[in-house]
């Protein structure tokens, strides 16, 4: 059955100790290197005391056209770019445009109101918390926190300011949720809609599951908040979200702009390897159909739920071809479910290890830039199908599987 494997560490007050080590080196650079990265002005401002080319300034770009009036500009990579210069004070090529949808600019208006340093340190570390918080849910324990702070993505998500953490809270915040309150777990996936690639799958899934208290609050929520981003932005800010999204898809699925190596996904991964546009989207549609049937059949299927979890946090990374390795910041809750498994009923003897060859490859990826992210998704996946055993098979749950579930 599917967690009848040999184990490691079976007492289930046991952390292993080579995981609790690797956390406590990965959580020491993360605290560590940004304080003295700002001081010395290798992050944020550059020793010039000019700001750094980096994601985070079309958010702050974008509260400002919001907070003067103008929030429909937001979308316009021109005068979005005007501003960013102006605040940067030094050029720098390409564009970093914003193309969130209107209710994000909710967000973005309020760090506006800040200067530039104050609100993108204010940002990372607001978005940070509720991050912290799923993780020390799912974990189970305290130990949680040590994981989430070591995750290797926190640091290249801090260090351009994005959302990363707030994605993974959201995410992960919803899987916890879903089985002990739905409501609160619908309204989490309704606040995601400002990332609306992540929600091709979920609601898939909450049919198959017959998880109607998720799916509704999440899509009132949904259209709620596009109400109100209506009401104080105006028409004209939806009429520029949808005008511009062609182009930026254009640009970033066609064009390659932000170079294929950045992004994460099979698409990309295609490109990279110099394949054509029209190979990459059929390896791409091919992956997002599979994988799409593999979760409703998981979700119907008698494993445990914290297996299903995972896995559909795997699928949101999968099925995108928009993939940005920040975003790979909710790869951290799938680990965080295989980690309360483990935890429970001892971690199996390849899973550590596999997860090293994971940190490895995020390593490879900080220093080098190869694009290795399709990679850690895919030992993640392993890890989460070998734990769920013969899920199709659709077999009883045993006392084995009990111990396993969240």
């Amino acid at each position: 059955m599917a967690d009848q494997a040999p184990t490691i560490a079976p007492n289930a007050s046991a952390i292993p100790a080579a995981l609790v080590n690797v956390c406590f080196v990965l959580a020491v650079i993360n605290i560590v290197y940004f304080p003295i990265a700002y001081l010395s002005h290798w992050w944020i401002y550059d020793p010039q005391g000019l700001g750094i080319p980096t994601d985070f300034v079309n958010v702050w770009a974008a509260g400002r056209l919001a907070i003067e009036g103008h929030p429909a500009q937001a979308w316009d990579w021109d005068i979005q770019r005007q501003v960013e210069l102006a605040l940067l004070r030094q050029e720098f090529p390409g564009y970093f445009a914003w193309h969130y949808p209107p209710p994000f600019l909710f967000v973005a208006a309020l760090l506006g109101h800040f200067p530039y340093s104050v609100a993108f340190i204010g940002w990372v570390s607001a978005s940070f918390v509720p991050y912290l918080v799923m993780m020390r849910a799912i974990v189970g324990r305290s130990f949680g926190l040590l994981l989430a702070i070591a995750f290797p993505m926190v640091f290249n998500n801090t260090l351009v300011g994005q959302n990363g953490f707030l994605t993974a809270a959201l995410i992960g915040g919803t899987l916890y949720l879903i089985p002990v309150r739905p409501m609160l777990a619908g309204i989490c996936l309704g606040l995601l809609s400002y990332k609306p690639q992540y929600g091709l799958l979920f609601p898939l899934v909450l049919i198959a599951a017959s998880q109607w208290t998720v799916f509704f609050a999440a899509g009132v929520t949904a259209v709620a908040m596009a109400f109100v981003s209506w009401l104080a932005f105006g028409t004209e800010s939806w009429q520029a979200f949808f005008h511009w999204m062609p182009m930026f898809s254009q640009a970033f699925l066609t064009e390659g702009k932000a170079t294929w190596w950045k992004l994460q996904s099979l698409f990309s991964l295609v490109r990279y390897l110099g394949g054509t546009e029209a190979l990459a989207w059929s390896f791409q549609w091919v992956l997002t159909a599979s994988v799409a049937v593999v979760l409703v059949l998981m979700w119907r299927s008698r494993i445990p739920y914290s297996l299903k979890a995972s896995a559909l946090a795997i699928g949101t990374l999968l099925t995108t071809p928009y993939l940005f390795m920040y975003d790979m910041m909710v790869l951290a809750v799938p680990v965080a479910f295989l980690v309360r498994i483990g935890l429970r009923s001892g971690f199996r003897p390849y899973e550590l290890p596999a997860l090293g060859c994971a940190v490895a490859l995020f390593l490879t990826f900080t220093f080098t830039g190869e694009p290795v992210g399709l990679g850690i998704i895919l030992i993640v996946a392993a890890l989460v199908l070998c734990r769920a055993g013969p899920w199709w098979r659709r077999e009883p749950a045993t006392p084995a599987m009990a111990a396993a579930s969240a």
